[in-house]
C-alpha cells in the first residue's frame, strides 16, 4: 500500500514524491513496467485503474510508440522470413516503399485507422494507379496488421472490411504471361483444360465457345466458324432458365478466327474427350444439343457460372502453395478473351486484326477497350527505341576511341618511317 506525504494510505501501486506529484505503476500481462504520473490524485487513480482493466481485457498493447515503418520491418525480417521467394521479397519492398512509406510510414500503429487506409487508398486512384494496385496496398496492409495483433503491438485492423471494386470500364481483368503459365500448368489434364485453351488462343466469348460443334472447325483451313452463340436465361413463355442458341452478339461477330497449333490440338483432344463422354450410361445430354463440342461431364451444355466454378477449382489448386500476399486473383471466363487481345497487342499484331479477331463492331471499340495496352505496348516500344538510340550513341564513342587509335598508331607509323630513312629517331 503507498501512501501521501501526509501518511494517508492511497492503495496498492500509487505513492506521492517529495513534489506533491503522484506516481502509478504496475506490472502488465507481458511483464513490463507501467507507470503514470499526476498532480491529481483522482486523475492518477483513474489513469491506473484504466490501465490495469485494459490489461486484464487484454485491449492494451507492448509499445505504444512503433511506427508503421518500424514494424514493417520486424514483419518482413520475422513474419515473412522463409515463407516467400526473394522474388516475392522484392515486390513487397517495392509496395511499401512506394505507395505506403510516404504516407503512413512515421505514424504509430494505434494511431492508423480505416480512415488513413481509405484515405490512401483513394490517394493512389486519384494518381491513377489501377484495382491491382490498390489491392496489393490493401493486401499488404492486411496482413502487417493481422501480425501485429497476434503480436500484441495493436489490437484494432484498420485494413479489415475494405473491399475495393474493379472499375471493369477502366480496368479490364487481364491474366499476365506468368499468370496464364501457372494458371494452364495447374489446369493440365483436368477436365476443362481444352476449353480453357481454346479460350485463350482464339478470343472467343464465352457463349461462342459454348456453342461450338464439330462441323464448325475446318482443320484444313485452320479456321473457327463462329456462327452463333449459347445462352443460358430465362426468356419470356420460359417456365425457368434454358439453353437458347441465338446468333452472336454483332453482324460482325459472325466471322471466322484463325487456328493455331495448340488450340487445334485441344480441338482434337476435346473431341475424343466428347465422344467418351457420350459413349457412358451416365451421359444426359440435352435434346437439340448432343452434338455440342464443349460439355459437362454428364453431356450436358456448359454455362457462365459452370466456366467460373471450374476456374476457381484451378486457382484454389494455385493459392494452397501461395503466400497470403501472393493469392492468385480470381477472373470470369471473359478474361481469356482480354488475354488473348493484349498477347496479339504485345506480339505486334495490328488493331484492325485484332479486332476482326474478336469480332467487334468497330475498331474504336477495340481501341477504347484496349487503350492501356496499348499504351503500355507503345512505352515498350519507346524504351526499344531509346535502347537503340543509346546504342547509336555509345557507338560514337566507340568510334572515337577508334580513330583515336588509329591516329596514334599512325603517329608511330611515321616516326618509325622516319627513322629507317634517315637512321636517326625522331624526338
Amino acid at each position: 500500500m503507498g501512501k501521501d506525504l501526509k501518511g494517508k494510505e492511497l492503495g496498492d501501486g500509487i505513492s506521492q514524491r517529495k513534489n506533491g506529484t503522484y506516481h502509478a505503476r504496475f506490472v502488465d500481462r507481458f511483464g513490463k513496467r507501467q507507470s503514470f504520473y499526476s498532480k491529481d490524485k483522482r486523475e492518477i487513480k483513474e489513469l491506473l485503474n484504466k490501465a490495469a482493466y485494459e490489461d486484464k481485457m487484454c485491449i492494451n498493447v507492448v509499445d505504444t510508440n512503433v511506427t508503421l515503418d518500424e514494424w514493417y520491418q520486424q514483419w518482413l525480417d520475422i513474419h515473412k522470413y522463409k515463407v516467400i521467394r526473394e522474388n516475392t521479397k522484392r515486390q513487397y519492398i517495392q509496395i511499401y516503399q512506394k505507395h505506403i512509406k510516404p504516407t503512413l510510414g512515421k505514424t504509430k500503429l494505434r494511431d492508423i485507422t480505416q480512415l488513413n487506409v481509405k484515405g490512401l487508398l483513394k490517394k493512389l486512384d486519384k494518381n491513377g494507379y489501377k484495382f491491382e494496385t490498390q489491392n496489393k496496398v490493401r493486401i499488404l496492409l492486411l496482413d502487417m496488421f493481422n501480425k501485429a495483433m497476434i503480436d500484441h503491438y495493436t489490437t484494432e485492423n484498420p485494413a479489415k472490411g475494405i473491399r475495393l471494386v474493379r472499375d471493369d470500364k477502366k480496368d479490364v481483368r487481364v491474366l499476365s504471361p506468368d499468370e496464364q503459365t501457372e494458371f494452364f500448368d495447374c489446369c493440365k489434364g483436368t477436365f476443362y483444360d481444352n476449353f480453357f485453351t481454346v479460350a485463350i488462343t482464339t478470343g472467343l466469348r464465352p457463349g461462342e465457345l459454348c456453342a461450338l460443334r464439330w462441323e464448325d472447325i475446318d482443320f484444313k483451313k485452320k479456321e473457327i466458324n463462329v456462327t452463333k452463340t449459347l445462352l443460358y436465361q430465362k426468356f419470356e413463355g420460359d417456365d425457368k432458365k434454358v439453353f437458347h442458341t441465338d446468333p452472336p452478339k454483332t453482324k460482325s461477330s459472325v466471322r471466322k478466327v484463325p487456328i493455331n497449333k495448340q488450340c487445334e490440338i485441344a480441338l482434337k483432344k476435346q473431341k475424343l474427350q466428347h465422344d467418351v463422354i457420350m459413349s457412358k450410361s451416365c451421359a444426359k445430354p440435352v435434346e437439340g444439343y448432343e452434338d455440342l463440342l464443349f460439355t459437362t461431364k454428364f453431356g450436358t451444355p456448359i454455362n457462365a457460372q459452370i466456366i467460373c466454378d471450374a476456374i476457381k477449382v484451378i486457382i484454389n489448386e494455385i493459392n494452397l502453395c501461395r503466400d497470403e500476399l501472393e493469392q492468385f486473383e480470381g477472373f470470369s471466363g471473359h478474361c481469356f478473351r482480354h488475354s488473348f487481345a493484349t498477347r496479339c497487342f504485345e506480339a505486334g499484331i495490328q488493331p484492325k486484326t485484332v479486332q476482326m479477331y474478336l469480332g467487334h463492331a468497330t475498331l474504336q471499340m477495340t481501341m477504347d477497350l484496349y487503350t492501356h495496352v496499348l499504351d503500355d505496348h507503345k512505352q515498350e516500344e519507346m524504351l526499344k527505341l531509346e535502347n537503340a538510340l543509346d546504342e547509336v550513341m555509345s557507338n560514337g564513342d566507340e568510334l572515337i576511341e577508334k580513330r583515336y587509335e588509329n591516329s596514334l598508331k599512325e603517329e608511330l607509323a611515321y616516326k618509325n618511317k622516319v627513322v629507317d630513312m634517315n637512321g636517326v629517331r625522331m624526338a
